[in-house]
């Protein structure tokens, strides 16, 4: 609960504005909801999900004008000095237990055994799955009850939490924001603590992956049906007892353990061999036969504006047309033309519908044209 500290009697000049401080931390967001990152909303959610969330918005205004002085994050602790409408700012306290030694262990060995979490806290990041990673250990990342924050400020106010609390929790969500390592700090271990650990841990395990080479499918056969009958106990272990499992040769894990049976190459190939294609690459890769009008078929038919099925049959000539050799387009070009005796033939051969009488006349213009008279004039002097 909030605790109140000084003069009670002045507790109604807490209802005044606050008093205009410089240099003091203020939120980066300007307006709307506050936290960039998955962690930091998810920080602000847990606590609205306290019933904290129209007390929080108390203190938002407070982050944003820049009345909190200072904010420091220890393990299981964060402080924060808080400017109100008193001359002398309040003091803060927002605290949650640490994980224990034992629990960071745990959690530090799961860490390790996964190159994807160790991935990205190397490079200052916090996956999503780091929550669930947490909670199945047994140490959840946010607080799970309202209970298991203590919150104390010095203001005469009895809410809790009040403005001065809920403006260090704002700024203390955009400090998780800033650097995503000060979550894990508040709940026990710095950045440089755990990112030395897990270094350690991958280390150590790859030593012990490597510590004893597998030479070949037979390493590998033993490490699976342990030692054959008659044979003395394996190297390392001990002697088997009645009724007890036989005792398997520890051999490298993972990889090893299903690329034991390939040959292995002497330590220089690698280098010597590097920008050396491990198959013959062909000249050229390979190309698939497609129709050419796949296309066409796989966008449907388009719609009437634009020509609607009769664009598509036209479109297909045209891309089988496309499709064929030069060769074969050459000799299936269009027909040459037709030579002047065959056009006139053809002009002046009546048309099914065309009266014979019609296509004597037409004729005659014909021939007028091609003597530079008009056509008039040609069929007066022939009368």
């Amino acid at each position: 609960m909030t605790t109140p500290e000084g003069n009670a009697g002045g507790r109604f000049a807490e209802f005044g504005p606050p008093r205009r401080v410089e240099g003091g931390l203020r939120a980066r967001s300007t307006r709307g909801a506050i936290g960039q990152s998955w962690w930091s909303r998810r920080f602000l959610e847990v606590l609205e999900s306290f019933a904290l969330g129209t007390r929080l918005t108390r203190g938002r205004a407070y982050a944003r004008r820049g009345q909190v002085l200072r904010l420091d994050i220890a393990p299981g602790l964060v402080t924060a000095a808080v400017q109100g409408s008193r001359p002398d700012p309040y003091p803060v306290r927002i605290e949650l237990a640490a994980h224990p030694a034992e629990v960071w262990a745990r959690i530090e060995a799961e860490l390790a055994g996964q190159a994807f979490f160790s991935a990205r806290l190397l490079a200052g990041d916090l996956p999503a799955e780091l929550e669930e990673l947490f909670a199945a250990a047994g140490a959840p990342l946010f607080p799970s009850i309202v209970d298991e924050l203590t919150q104390r400020c010095g203001c005469p106010d009895f809410a809790v939490p009040c403005k001065h609390l809920a403006a260090t929790f704002y700024l203390l969500a955009e400090a998780f924001d800033a650097d995503p390592f000060q979550l894990l700090h508040w709940r026990g271990r710095s950045r440089e603590e755990l990112l030395d650990r897990l270094r350690t841990l991958r280390a150590a395990a790859g030593a012990t992956a490597t510590s004893e080479p597998v030479t070949g499918g037979a390493d590998v056969a033993m490490a699976r049906s342990g030692p054959a009958r008659g044979d003395g106990p394996a190297t390392g272990g001990s002697t088997p007892t009645a009724g007890s499992a036989p005792t398997r040769r520890p051999t490298a894990a993972g990889a090893a353990r299903v690329l034991g049976a390939l040959p292995t190459a002497s330590p220089a190939d690698p280098v010597d061999r590097f920008w050396v294609a491990p198959v013959p690459v062909p000249d050229r890769p390979p190309t698939l036969v497609t129709a050419p009008d796949l296309l066409l078929r796989q966008l449907g038919p388009p719609g009437p504006a634009i020509g609607g099925p009769g664009l598509v049959e036209r479109l297909r000539r045209a891309y089988r047309d496309l499709g064929r050799p030069r060769s074969d387009r050459a000799t299936t070009a269009a027909p040459a033309a037709a030579t002047p005796e065959r056009s006139r033939s053809a002009r002046s051969k009546p048309t099914p519908s065309e009266p014979p009488h019609e296509a004597g006349v037409r004729q005659q213009h014909h021939g007028a044209d091609r003597a530079g008279q008009p056509p008039g004039q040609h069929s007066h002097r022939r009368q």
